[in-house]
């Protein structure tokens, strides 16, 4: 008989993912990579992604930027094209009959839809790509989330001990993506930048980031200013500055910077960003991720946050943490200064900012928890995305052979 009447091919796994924003899309893009490489024989994806998602093989729905909203109001203004685009994707995903559904990031998005493909496909496997910060506010998310997800892949490495302490899901840490990008962000060359930048020879410089959304960067930037102008006075002389800028943000930065002063000047590509980190001699940040990228570039920080006046005392009650800045976090101890709502912001900044452009025990307490940071977000093989994968698949193929055998 012939060996292809003998053996058929096999069926391809359906693997669904959902991300909600471009952030989630680079992250499904790299998980879809690592799957495709784990699993040569045919995967077929289905759910929603953005163009680096629809590279890898997702059949396009609709736009990203349709459902990427951030903020109670702008989410409230949009909730009718909100929901429809949301029932979209979970009539695709449950029409799909996929073998497992990753959802990835964005909870306010992608957690009603799980909550609701469960309910309609209970037996489907549902793995949630980044964990919600249930270890800063709102710790009963974890409890909440275990009748609809099955399993998290956290991007930190003290998520897992949080949800098993909270009572949430079955959590492994993965790894997270910029840890794959260890040995290229040390090895930017920041006198490069400095020769282009035509910098002063011999000035210290300062990075300033206020923040990648609108509502940040129009609370901080003032409070910048006058930490910028409160170091200046400190240090008796001049130092550079550089404010790695979005570019849709940039308008809207250069419109602060009238009373600075020291002017900025001001970058856009990311090699740049990472450049600007290795060359500064300290950095003064928005509280996110950006804490952990200056933390693996050896940079370091003082960390700052404002919220609406409103929702400051909200903000207080509802941070759990004693730290919401992720590599203090990591290290659980609070080696990098934070500033969140305090009153006389500018003045605060620019005094630990000045402790730290000396050659200070502040300054070198810094420098000994930057040297641990890599070591505790390394995994033992493997990048992240391949981390994932294997876990994603382990349920898929569960998944199929329970329904084989059943």
């Amino acid at each position: 008989m012939q060996k292809g009447m003998d053996q058929q091919p096999e069926t391809p796994l359906k693997i669904a993912l959902v991300a909600g924003e471009h952030s989630g899309d680079a992250l499904g893009a790299k998980l879809m990579v690592a799957l495709k490489r784990a699993r040569p024989q045919r995967i077929d994806f289905s759910g929603l992604g953005g163009e680096g998602m629809v590279q890898e093989g997702m059949a396009p729905l609709f736009p990203l930027s349709d459902v990427a909203v951030m903020g109670p109001l702008p989410i409230l203004a949009s909730l009718p094209r909100l929901l429809n685009r949301a029932f979209r994707v979970i009539d695709t995903v449950v029409a799909a009959e996929p073998d497992v559904l990753v959802i990835i990031d964005s909870p306010e998005f992608t957690h009603p839809i799980a909550r609701r493909v469960r309910k309609r496909r209970p037996a489907m496997p549902i793995i949630d790509y980044v964990s919600p910060s249930v270890w800063a506010w709102r710790p009963g998310r974890a409890r909440r989330m275990r009748p609809y997800v099955d399993h998290v892949l956290a991007l930190l490495p003290f998520e897992p001990d949080t949800h098993a302490r909270l009572g949430g899901p079955l959590c492994s840490y993965v790894g997270h993506p910029l840890i794959e990008r260890l040995e290229w962000i040390t090895a930017q060359d920041g006198a490069e930048l400095a020769r282009r930048l035509s910098l002063r020879p011999g000035l210290p410089v300062v990075v300033v980031l206020p923040g990648s959304r609108r509502t940040e960067v129009g609370r901080l930037m003032p409070c910048f200013a006058e930490a910028m102008a409160g170091l200046s006075r400190r240090l008796g002389g001049d130092f550079e500055v550089l404010m790695p800028v979005a570019p849709a943000m940039r308008p809207m930065i250069e419109d602060h910077l009238s009373d600075w002063v020291v002017q900025p000047h001001l970058i856009e590509s990311d090699a740049d960003k990472f450049a600007a980190f290795r060359l500064a001699r300290v950095a003064l940040a928005a509280s996110g991720t950006v804490a952990l990228e200056l933390a693996l570039a050896g940079t370091p920080m003082v960390i700052a946050y404002r919220v609406d006046p409103l929702a400051a005392p909200i903000l207080r009650r509802a941070i759990k943490a004693r730290s919401v800045v992720l590599p203090n976090m990591i290290l659980d101890e609070n080696a990098f200064p934070e500033f969140l709502q305090v009153a006389d912001m500018g003045e605060k900044l620019a005094e630990c900012l000045a402790e730290l452009m000396g050659d200070t025990p502040a300054r070198a307490a810094q420098l000994q928890a930057l040297a641990e940071i890599p070591a505790r977000l390394r995994l033992a093989a493997g990048t992240p995305s391949e981390a994932a994968a294997a876990i994603v698949l382990d349920y898929a193929e569960g998944r199929r052979k329970a329904n084989t055998n059943g």
